[in-house]
């Protein structure tokens, strides 16, 4: 696996003439998962909005909500009711992160797309950051954001134990899997469209452990990854249980191995 280092300075891509797509199709999709999200997803879609309207790129954003017992898929079609630009994707059951980021994937038309966590932890600036990047390394095709990165920003931190042990479980994933991602979990990604087509047509894991199986099968179609320090910030209300969730990880850290493994 080949990585990029962290781009040096940041170009601000929004004040430069973009190059948009002939077809019509969107030129940057941004992807949300969502399950049980209604406590902050008006802040949410009001960031959005606010950080897409000078964009000038055209856009869409894919809301894609699992079954939820908030009310978060009727307060997003709410929420997004008559703009174009918004799509709300609702499944009928809650099978995991993995499978809600896969659908949105999937739907998305943009030549380039991103995929974030719902509680915008990683703030949407960041993907001026990553558009320029992609931009000056068209050889580029995966890039994903590092936490663990020297130049990255935390602003507000997990506990002490959760982090420890979230440090402690990426060691074991990046050795039983063999990737040299050091933050295989950020919730921060985005894809080139033929790299996106070709990872999620193939990826099965559906819960956390879903970014494992991406990188691996980024690695085996001969796609180029990079990483970049990100601002990053934790948001109280993770659906992540420690135990629980760790456990379940490594499971399918062992299983994604495997399956690499028997198609070599």
């Amino acid at each position: 696996m080949v990585f990029d280092g962290p781009a040096t300075g940041l170009l601000w891509i929004r004040h430069l003439k973009p190059n948009l797509p002939a077809s019509g199709e969107p030129f940057l999709s941004l992807i949300i998962p969502a399950f049980n999200e209604a406590h902050r997803l008006v802040a949410s879609v009001r960031a959005l909005r606010e950080f897409l309207a000078p964009c000038p790129h055209t856009y869409e954003v894919i809301i894609v909500v699992e079954r939820s017992t908030d009310g978060t898929l009727d307060l997003a079609r709410q929420l997004t009711e008559g703009d174009a630009a918004f799509r709300i994707i609702g499944h009928d059951e809650q099978r995991g992160k993995g499978h809600a980021v896969r659908t949105g994937m999937l739907a998305a038309r943009g030549e380039l797309a991103f995929f974030m966590d719902a509680d915008l932890s990683t703030p949407l600036v960041e993907i001026d950051r990553f558009l320029a990047h992609f931009a000056a390394h068209p050889e580029v095709a995966v890039l994903i954001g590092n936490r663990q990165h020297a130049q990255s920003t935390i602003g507000k931190k997990q506990s002490l134990v959760r982090r420890k042990m979230g440090q402690t479980f990426n060691a074991i994933l990046r050795t039983i899997t063999r990737i040299e991602v050091k933050d295989t979990q950020c919730g921060f990604k985005a894809f080139r469209r033929a790299a996106r087509e070709a990872i999620f047509a193939r990826q099965k894991v559906e819960g956390f452990a879903f970014d494992v199986e991406l990188l691996i099968l980024a690695e085996r179609l001969g796609y180029r990854i990079a990483d970049l320090p990100v601002e990053w910030s934790n948001a109280e209300g993770s659906k992540v249980h420690i135990l629980r969730d760790s456990w379940r990880m490594l499971r399918d850290a062992v299983r994604v191995r495997g399956m690499m493994t028997r198609k070599r």
